[in-house]
């Protein structure tokens, strides 16, 4: 894929690879601005449950 990309874009390497540095700073800017907020709330990072049955079960609670 990344043969692909390299052929078809236009002028010299030196050209290629400023064009591809832009383009995947362009790639990584939509994946901030609108992929990951768009995606965070589907992921189940946030959802912790405690249950209550070692609750306290730290530093000395049984004294």
């Amino acid at each position: 894929m990344y043969g692909w990309i390299w052929r078809h874009l236009p002028g010299n390497a030196w050209a290629r690879a400023a064009a591809s540095l832009v383009l995947v700073l362009a790639v990584v800017y939509v994946l901030f601005q609108y992929v990951f907020p768009w995606a965070e709330p589907l992921l189940p990072f946030n959802d912790v449950t405690v249950d209550g049955a070692n609750a306290g079960a730290g530093e000395g609670a049984s004294r």
